[in-house]
Protein backbone atom coordinates (compact mmCIF):
# COMPACT_ATOMS: atom_id res chain seq x y z
CA UNK A 1 0.00 0.00 0.00
CA UNK A 2 1.47 3.59 -0.77
CA UNK A 3 -0.06 6.22 1.66
CA UNK A 4 0.57 10.06 0.24
CA UNK A 5 -0.12 11.83 3.18
CA UNK A 6 -2.80 12.19 6.45
CA UNK A 7 -5.74 12.84 4.77
CA UNK A 8 -7.35 14.19 8.04
CA UNK A 9 -7.89 13.90 11.64
CA UNK A 10 -11.14 13.04 12.85
CA UNK A 11 -12.35 14.91 16.48
CA UNK A 12 -15.66 13.79 18.13
CA UNK A 13 -17.61 16.46 19.42
CA UNK A 14 -20.69 16.60 21.08
CA UNK A 15 -21.67 20.08 18.92
CA UNK A 16 -20.22 21.69 16.05
CA UNK A 17 -21.56 24.95 16.44
CA UNK A 18 -19.88 24.60 20.01
CA UNK A 19 -16.79 24.65 18.54
CA UNK A 20 -16.91 26.60 15.36
CA UNK A 21 -15.74 29.81 17.35
CA UNK A 22 -12.40 27.67 18.61
CA UNK A 23 -11.51 26.50 14.79
CA UNK A 24 -12.73 29.98 13.38
CA UNK A 25 -11.72 32.61 15.92
CA UNK A 26 -8.73 31.27 17.88
CA UNK A 27 -7.16 29.71 15.21
CA UNK A 28 -8.36 31.11 12.29
CA UNK A 29 -9.17 28.47 10.69
CA UNK A 30 -12.10 28.59 7.79
CA UNK A 31 -15.05 25.53 7.61
CA UNK A 32 -15.54 25.32 4.09
CA UNK A 33 -17.88 22.32 4.50
CA UNK A 34 -20.36 20.82 6.97
CA UNK A 35 -22.65 17.52 5.25
CA UNK A 36 -24.47 14.42 7.08
CA UNK A 37 -23.16 10.79 6.42
CA UNK A 38 -26.56 9.12 7.07
CA UNK A 39 -25.25 5.82 7.44
CA UNK A 40 -22.97 6.43 9.87
CA UNK A 41 -25.22 8.67 11.91
CA UNK A 42 -22.74 11.71 11.99
CA UNK A 43 -22.64 15.14 11.10
CA UNK A 44 -19.04 16.65 9.81
CA UNK A 45 -17.82 19.80 9.57
CA UNK A 46 -14.16 19.99 7.68
CA UNK A 47 -11.25 22.92 8.02
CA UNK A 48 -8.36 22.49 6.00
CA UNK A 49 -4.32 22.92 7.63
CA UNK A 50 -1.91 22.74 4.83
CA UNK A 51 -2.73 19.51 2.54
CA UNK A 52 -4.23 17.67 5.70
CA UNK A 53 -7.89 18.60 7.13
CA UNK A 54 -9.57 18.52 10.47
CA UNK A 55 -12.91 16.84 10.56
CA UNK A 56 -15.14 17.64 13.68
CA UNK A 57 -17.66 14.24 14.08
CA UNK A 58 -21.24 15.36 15.67
CA UNK A 59 -23.13 12.46 16.54
CA UNK A 60 -26.47 12.56 14.81
CA UNK A 61 -28.15 9.44 17.11
CA UNK A 62 -27.32 8.31 20.47
CA UNK A 63 -26.61 4.80 18.93
CA UNK A 64 -23.80 6.26 16.64
CA UNK A 65 -20.23 5.09 17.22
CA UNK A 66 -19.35 8.63 17.56
CA UNK A 67 -21.64 9.00 20.52
CA UNK A 68 -20.62 5.63 22.04
CA UNK A 69 -16.78 7.22 21.90
CA UNK A 70 -17.69 10.40 23.81
CA UNK A 71 -20.05 8.81 25.92
CA UNK A 72 -16.72 6.46 26.70
CA UNK A 73 -13.93 8.55 26.46
CA UNK A 74 -15.21 12.01 26.14
CA UNK A 75 -14.95 14.21 23.27
CA UNK A 76 -11.10 14.18 21.02
CA UNK A 77 -9.05 12.98 18.67
CA UNK A 78 -11.28 9.57 17.35
CA UNK A 79 -9.10 8.99 14.33
CA UNK A 80 -6.54 9.14 11.73
CA UNK A 81 -7.04 9.32 8.35
CA UNK A 82 -4.68 8.40 5.67
CA UNK A 83 -4.88 9.29 1.81
CA UNK A 84 -4.14 6.22 -0.42
CA UNK A 85 -4.50 5.45 -3.71
CA UNK A 86 -7.04 2.20 -3.71
CA UNK A 87 -8.74 1.55 -0.11
CA UNK A 88 -9.54 -2.02 -0.55
CA UNK A 89 -5.86 -3.37 -1.78
CA UNK A 90 -4.85 -1.10 1.58
CA UNK A 91 -7.23 -3.03 3.51
CA UNK A 92 -6.40 -6.26 1.95
CA UNK A 93 -2.99 -5.95 2.59
CA UNK A 94 -3.28 -4.74 6.07
CA UNK A 95 -5.42 -7.76 7.03
CA UNK A 96 -2.70 -9.71 4.79
CA UNK A 97 -0.87 -8.86 7.51
CA UNK A 98 -2.54 -9.74 10.77
CA UNK A 99 -4.78 -6.49 11.49
CA UNK A 100 -8.04 -6.78 12.23
CA UNK A 101 -10.81 -4.53 9.64
CA UNK A 102 -14.10 -3.01 11.00
CA UNK A 103 -14.24 -2.58 6.97
CA UNK A 104 -13.48 -5.65 4.80
CA UNK A 105 -14.45 -3.05 1.38
CA UNK A 106 -14.29 0.31 1.24
CA UNK A 107 -17.92 2.32 2.14
CA UNK A 108 -18.81 6.01 1.17
CA UNK A 109 -17.49 8.64 3.46
CA UNK A 110 -17.92 12.64 3.58
CA UNK A 111 -17.10 14.41 0.82
CA UNK A 112 -17.68 11.86 -1.46
CA UNK A 113 -14.30 9.99 -0.36
CA UNK A 114 -14.36 6.21 -0.03
CA UNK A 115 -13.41 5.01 3.36
CA UNK A 116 -12.36 1.96 5.13
CA UNK A 117 -11.10 1.63 8.69
CA UNK A 118 -8.61 -0.80 10.65
CA UNK A 119 -9.76 -2.17 14.36
CA UNK A 120 -8.07 0.16 16.98
CA UNK A 121 -6.83 -2.63 19.11
CA UNK A 122 -4.46 -3.97 16.46
CA UNK A 123 -3.23 -0.20 16.08
CA UNK A 124 -1.38 0.79 18.77
CA UNK A 125 -5.44 2.17 20.10
CA UNK A 126 -5.62 4.68 17.02
CA UNK A 127 -8.58 4.08 14.85
CA UNK A 128 -7.33 4.38 11.38
CA UNK A 129 -8.79 5.05 8.78
CA UNK A 130 -7.62 4.70 4.67
CA UNK A 131 -9.56 7.38 2.07
CA UNK A 132 -9.41 7.28 -1.45
CA UNK A 133 -10.53 9.96 -3.76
Amino acid sequence: MEITHIEHIGIAVKSIEEHLPYYEGVLGLKCYNIETVEDQKVKTAFFKVGQTKIELLEPTDETSTVAKFIEKRGEGIHHIAYATSNVNEALAEAEAKGIRLIDKQGRPGAEGLTIGFLHPKFTGGVLTEFCEE
